[in-house]
C-alpha cells in the first residue's frame, strides 16, 4: 500500500527525497542529509520451510550488524549472527563491542553484501550474507584485514540470542521456562559444546509439552572440529562474556550462546570466518524432536560438504575455520590458492583519527547548573558551550559507531548561542539561558523537521514551535537537536527509528531503551545538556534509568502536550530528562503550566497547582520523618536473576540514611473497569486537526502508512473512529477515579510515597526482538498521578540503576524534593566512559556533522505473528524452492584480451533470469596449474555483458613473456530463482 497523497497518485514524500546538504562551518552546524542508495533495513527472505530469516541490514532503523532480528514461525533466534571483536594488545574504542557499519545491501532475493567496511583499530571488517530460499539456512562469511604495518590479533565471538526467561511479578523472582533455550545436540553427540564439535543445536524444550520445541531449534555449523588449528577455541556467553570464561548452561544467561574464534594477522593479511545457522519449525508435543532432526540434518550435511562454490577463489582461500584441503568444493583445490590475492571490499576509511574540538570549554558530564554557573561568572560563554556540544556530536553520535540519538542538529545553532551571549552582555539572565537543549523529534519545531521518528514525516516542518518548545525559546534555551526516539513513540525496549536505532551510553552493543532513548543519550554521553522527552509507558522512567539520569512522570495536566505527536490521548506526558535534580527543577519551572491550547491543563488549572519555583523544593531533609512504602511483588528477581534486585533493595538504606521510615505495604488496589474509546485514534485525529499544513487527512494514513519500520506496518487498520464526547468524559473519569484508589491506599498504609524500581536486570543487545530489560511499571502512566524517577547506585555488572518515587496527584514538587534529598546520601548518578573528553586544538577546523537519512524496507514481515504457535505437520515439510526454478543458459566466450593488467571477455545470460556468480580462471603454465585470477558474475536476464578479472601478482610474473595462453575458465553461476550451475570452458587469452 502507498502512502496518501493529497492530489494524484504518486506518493506525496517523493518529491522531498532531494533534500539539503550541510550549511557553513564557521557559524551553523553542517548537518548533511545523505541518500542511503539501496540499503533496505529490516529485509524478510523466506526459506524453504515456511520459517521467515529477518536481517538487520544498512538502513531503517540502521544497525548494520547483518545479525538476524528474528525468524518469523520458527523464532527460533532473537538477535543472532552478530560478530563481537576484540583486539588484543590495545584498546580502541568499540573493542569488543557488536560490530557495525558494514553498508549491507540486500539484492532483493537472497544476498547481503557490505558496501562498505568496519574499522576497528586497523583491522577492517566486512560481512557477506547468503540466505539460501531453496533450504533452511543462510550463510555468514567474516573478513578481516588488516590495514596497518604490524601484526594483529583479535578475538571474534559470532551468537547471539535463542531463547529469554519470563520473569513472573513475585517477589521470590519465580520464571517460567517456556523460552529458555539450551544445546540439544552436538556433532560429538553429546549436549557439551567444545571446540571437538563441527556444529551444534539449540533449541526450548518443555516438559509439559514432552519437550517440543517451543520457539522452534536452531543450529550453527561451526567449521573444522579441533584439532584442526582453525577450529573453534572456546564456547562462550555471547552476552555477559563472549571473550573469557566458558558457556553458561542453566538459567537466562544459558539463552547466549557465543561461538569463539582466535585469528592473527599479518600486516595486510586478510582472514575470513564461515558459519551457517539453521532453523526449524516450532513443535507441538504430536511432533516433538523431528524438527530438531531436520535442522540436524541439514547441518551434518553442510558440515561435511559447505556449500562455498558460489565464492571467488580470492575469498575462498581466505577462510580460517574450514579445513580446506580435507574439503571437495567444485571448481576449487586448495592449491589454487597459491599467490591469489583477496579482492577487499571498501574499507571503512582506516583507523579512526582522534577526535578533537576547538572549543576551550569541556562540557563533559557538565550539569545545567554548572554551565549557567560558569557562563555568569565569565569563564565560558554560550558559543563555547555549543561549539563544544557540536564537535562532541560530530565524534560520538555519528557514523558505523555512533550513538545515533540526534535526528537533526539545528542548522543555527551557533547563532542562537551568539545571540544568547549578546542577550546576557545587555543584562539579561535566567537558568536556561544560553542553554542547548535536545527535543525529542515528536515536538513541533518550527525551525526543524518534526518526523515522530519515521519517514512518513520525512521533511515534515510545522508551522509552529509546541507550547513547551516556544517557552524554552522564550527563557532563552538554545533548542539545539531533535533526538531520536522508537517510531511513533511505540516502543519501550527500544528507541529504533526511520533514522537510525539508538545506542546505549554506557554499554554500545545494549539498548538505550525507549521511546525517549535518544534524549536520554543525549544526556548520558554530553552531547546537550539536558532534554524533552515523553512518556505513555516507560519511556521517560526506563531511558532514564538506562543512562543514569533524573525525569519525572507529573501529574496529568501539569505539563501540555500541545503541539507534540501522540501515541496514547490523555496518557501521554511531555517531560523533562536531566542529569541532576536541580537541573530538572530549572526545566520545569519553564516549561509546565496552563496552555490554552491543552485541556487538560485548562482543567486542572495547572498554574495554580505547580509550585511558583521549584527549587524550593529541593530540601537536603525533604525525608526527615517520611515513610516510603514498598510491596515485594514489585521487585522480582528480573529474568530469574536477582543480582539487581538485590542491589535495589539494599539501596533502601540511604531512605532511612536521609531520615524516613521504609515499611512493606500490601499490594496497589487494581485499575477501574476499562472504559470505551480508540485513544490512539483520538490522538492522530486531534495531531491532524491541528496541522492543517501536514499532508494527511486522517488518522488511518498516519497509522497504516506502509513508510513505516517494516515490522511496524499494520495492514487494514481502520480503528473505530474519533471518541464521543461520552468517551472523552468517561476516559478522564477513569482516570480521577485511579487517581483516587491509589491515594486510599497510600492513605490506608500510612506512607508518603512508595518506591518502584528502574531496570530489573541488565539491558539486552540492540538486535534481538524481545524485551530489552525485566520490568515492573508503576501505576502512575496508567492512572495519571506522578513519579520522580532518579539514579541509585549501579549492579553487580557496573550497570546503572535507578529507583522511582511515585506519589498522590500533585505531590510533584514533594517527590522532586525526596529524590533531592536521597541523592545527597546516596550520589547514584554514574558517567559513561564511552564518550570522553575531546582533546583541545585551537586551530582544528570544526567537523561536519553527517546524519545519514536512510530509506523504507523493500519486504514486509508476512503473517502469521512470530507469538503464534505453528501447528506443523506429522512429518516435517519437504524441502522445495521458493519459486519455480529457471534453468541456467549462458553463452559464453571463447577469447579474451588483457588490458592494464585486466582479462576482459563477454557472457551473455540467455536464461529469463538474473544471473549472479563468480569466475575463476586457471592456466597450465608449463608444468604448474596457475590461478589467473576470479571475478564476479552479476547479469540481468537476457542481457550480455563483459566480464573482468585482475591478473594476480603471481599469475603476471608466471606469463611473464607469452602472447598467449589457453586458460580454464570455470563459471559457479546462481540465478534469481535458485537454480546453481558449474560449468567450465576454454579461453584463449591474447596477451599482447
Amino acid at each position: 500500500m502507498q502512502d496518501y497523497a493529497r492530489a494524484g497518485g504518486t506518493p506525496a514524500r517523493s518529491r522531498r527525497r532531494s533534500r539539503a546538504a550541510a550549511a557553513a562551518l564557521g557559524g551553523a552546524a553542517a548537518v548533511a542529509l545523505l541518500g542511503a542508495g539501496q540499503a533496505q533495513a529490516i529485509n524478510y527472505v523466506p526459506a524453504s520451510n515456511g520459517a521467515v530469516w529477518g536481517v538487520h541490514d544498512a538502513a531503517a532503523p540502521g544497525l548494520d550488524t547483518g545479525s538476524i532480528r528474528d525468524v518469523r514461525n520458527s523464532s527460533a533466534l532473537i538477535g543472532f549472527g552478530g560478530i563481537r571483536v576484540r583486539l588484543a594488545g590495545s584498546e580502541p574504542r568499540f573493542n569488543g563491542e557488536l560490530m557495525r557499519g558494514f553498508g549491507l545491501r540486500y539484492d532483493g532475493y537472497e544476498d547481503f553484501a557490505s558496501t562498505s567496511a568496519a574499522d576497528l583499530g586497523g583491522v577492517s571488517i566486512s560481512r557477506a550474507i547468503h540466505v539460501e530460499r531453496s533450504a533452511t539456512w543462510i550463510r555468514y562469511v567474516d573478513t578481516f584485514t588488516n590495514t596497518t604495518g604490524g601484526s594483529k590479533t583479535i578475538e571474534v565471538a559470532f551468537g547471539g540470542q535463542t531463547g529469554y526467561a519470563q520473569t513472573s511479578a513475585s517477589a521470590n523472582g519465580s520464571s517460567s521456562a517456556a523460552n529458555q533455550s539450551s544445546v540439544v545436540a552436538t556433532s560429538s553427540g553429546d549436549t557439551a559444546l567444545t571446540p571437538a564439535d563441527s556444529w551444534s543445536i539449540v533449541a526450548s524444550p518443555q516438559a509439559a509439552a514432552s519437550n517440543a520445541s517451543f520457539n522452534g531449534p536452531a543450529g550453527v555449523v561451526i567449521g573444522s572440529p579441533a584439532p584442526f588449528a582453525g577450529a573453534m577455541t572456546a564456547a562462550t556467553n555471547f552476552f555477559t562474556t563472549p571473550f573469557d570464561g566458558s558457556l553458561i548452561t542453566s538459567g537466562h544467561l544459558a539463552n547466549y550462546q557465543g561461538y569463539l574464534n582466535k585469528l592473527t594477522l599479518r600486516a595486510g593479511e586478510t582472514r575470513s570466518l564461515v558459519h551457517f545457522v539453521a532453523v526449524g519449525l516450532r513443535e507441538t508435543a504430536g511432533t516433538t524432536g523431528q524438527q530438531v532432526d531436520a535442522v540436524r540434518t541439514v547441518l551434518s550435511g553442510l558440515a561435511a560438504n559447505p556449500v562455498l562454490d558460489d565464492l571467488p577463489v580470492g575469498t575462498l582461500c581466505t577462510i580460517a575455520n574450514f579445513n580446506l584441503a580435507a574439503l571437495t568444493i567444485p571448481g576449487f583445490l586448495a592449491s589454487d590458492c597459491t599467490g591469489v590475492a583477496y579482492s577487499q571490499v571498501p574499507t571503512g576509511g582506516g583507523p579512526a583519527r582522534t577526535p578533537t574540538t576547538s572549543s576551550p570549554y569541556d562540557v563533559t558530564g557538565k550539569t545545567l547548573s554548572e554551565l549557567q554557573a560558569d557562563m555568569e561568572a565569565g569563564v565560558t560563554t554560550s558559543a563555547e558551550i555549543t561549539r563544544a556540544y557540536l564537535d562532541r556530536v560530530a565524534a560520538y553520535d555519528v557514523g558505523p559507531f555512533g550513538f545515533h540519538s540526534l535526528i537533526t542538529v539545528a542548522p543555527d545553532a551557533m547563532e542562537q548561542a551568539r545571540a544568547a551571549d549578546t542577550a546576557r552582555a545587555q543584562g539579561r539572565s535566567g537558568e536556561l539561558l544560553g542553554i542547548p537543549v535536545a527535543v525529542k523529534d515528536l515536538y513541533d519545531t518550527k525551525d526543524m523537521p518534526t518526523t515522530g521518528g519515521s519517514l512518513v514525516f520525512d521533511g515534515f516542518r510545522p508551522v509552529h514551535d509546541s507550547f513547551q518548545v516556544a517557552k524554552l525559546r522564550a527563557a532563552g534555551a538554545i533548542i539545539f537537536a531533535k533526538a531520536n526516539l522508537s517510531e511513533y513513540a511505540n516502543s519501550g525496549f527500544f528507541s529504533e527509528s526511520g533514522y537510525g536505532q539508538v545506542w546505549n551510553a554506557f554499554e554500545p552493543s545494549k539498548s538505550s531503551i525507549g521511546s525517549s532513548g535518544g534524549s536520554a543519550v543525549a544526556v548520558a554521553a554530553s552531547l546537550a545538556a539536558v532534554a524533552l522527552g515523553s512518556q505513555t509507558g516507560d519511556s521517560l522512567w526506563g531511558p532514564s534509568s538506562g543512562s543514569s539520569l533524573y525525569s519525572l512522570r507529573g501529574t496529568d495536566g501539569l505539563a501540555s502536550t500541545s503541539g507534540v505527536m501522540p501515541l496514547t490521548w490523555g496518557q501521554d506526558f511531555a517531560g523533562t530528562i536531566a542529569r541532576s535534580v536541580p537541573d530538572l527543577a530549572a526545566m520545569l519551572d519553564v516549561t509546565t503550566g496552563t496552555d490554552p491550547a491543552d485541556e487538560w491543563t485548562v482543567e486542572a488549572d495547572a498554574d495554580a497547582r505547580r509550585p511558583a519555583d521549584w527549587h524550593a523544593s529541593l530540601d537536603a531533609n525533604a525525608l526527615s520523618g517520611k515513610t516510603i512504602g514498598y510491596y515485594a511483588d514489585a521487585f522480582p528477581a528480573g529474568f530469574g536473576i536477582a543480582a539487581t534486585r538485590d542491589a535495589m533493595v539494599a539501596s533502601f538504606a540511604c531512605f532511612r540514611t536521609a531520615g524516613a521510615t521504609v515499611k512493606e505495604i500490601p499490594a496497589p488496589p487494581a485499575a477501574p473497569s476499562s472504559v470505551p474509546g480508540d485513544r490512539g485514534y483520538e490522538g492522530w485525529a486531534r495531531w491532524v486537526d491541528a496541522h492543517p499544513e501536514s499532508e494527511y487527512d486522517d488518522a488511518v494514513q498516519i497509522i497504516e502508512s506502509q513508510r513505516r519500520l517494516a515490522y511496524s506496518r499494520s495492514s487494514g487498520y481502520r480503528g473505530t473512529g474519533r471518541m464521543t464526547a461520552s468517551e472523552v468524559a468517561g476516559w478522564k473519569a477513569y482516570r480521577a477515579e485511579y487517581k483516587a484508589r491509589l491515594a486510599r491506599w497510600m492513605d490506608d498504609n500510612g506512607v508518603d510515597a512508595v518506591v518502584y524500581p528502574g531496570l530489573l536486570s541488565d539491558i539486552g543487545l540492540n538486535d534481538t526482538v524481545t524485551p530489552s530489560f525485566a520490568r515492573i511499571d508503576p501505576q502512575s502512566s496508567a492512572s495519571g498521578v506522578p513519579s520522580v524517577i532518579f539514579p541509585a547506585g549501579k549492579n553487580d555488572h557496573d550497570e546503572p540503576f535507578n529507583l522511582q518515587l511515585m506519589g498522590r496527584a500533585w505531590d510533584d514538587a514533594k517527590l522532586i524534593g525526596f529524590a533531592y534529598a536521597y541523592d545527597l546520601v546516596q550520589h547514584g548518578h554514574q558517567e559513561t566512559s564511552e564518550a570522553p573528553p575531546l582533546r583541545y586544538d585551537p586551530s582544528v577546523t570544526p567537523r561536519p556533522i553527517v546524519i545519514e537519512r536512510l530509506v523504507p524496507s523493500q519486504t514486509t514481515p508476512p503473517a502469521p505473528d512470530p507469538n503464534t504457535n505453528v501447528p506443523l505437520p506429522a512429518t516435517p515439510a519437504p524441502t522445495t524452492p521458493a519459486a519455480r526454478r529457471v534453468a541456467i543458459k549462458v553463452a559464453v566466450a571463447k577469447k579474451a584480451s588483457v588490458r592494464g593488467g585486466k582479462v576482459r571477455f563477454v557472457l551473455r545470460n540467455a536464461s529469463s533470469a538474473k544471473l549472479t556468480g563468480t569466475v575463476t580462471l586457471r592456466a597450465k603454465v608449463g608444468k604448474k596449474t596457475v590461478v589467473l585470477g576470479s571475478g564476479k558474475v552479476s547479469l540481468a536476464a537476457g542481457k550480455r555483458g563483459t566480464l573482468t578479472v585482475t591478473l594476480s601478482r603471481a599469475a603476471r610474473r608466471a606469463l611473464g613473456g607469452r602472447a598467449k595462453v589457453t586458460a580454464t575458465a570455470t563459471y559457479a553461476l546462481r540465478n534469481a530463482t535458485g537454480a546453481k550451475t558449474t560449468r567450465k570452458a576454454a579461453l584463449t587469452i591474447a596477451l599482447k
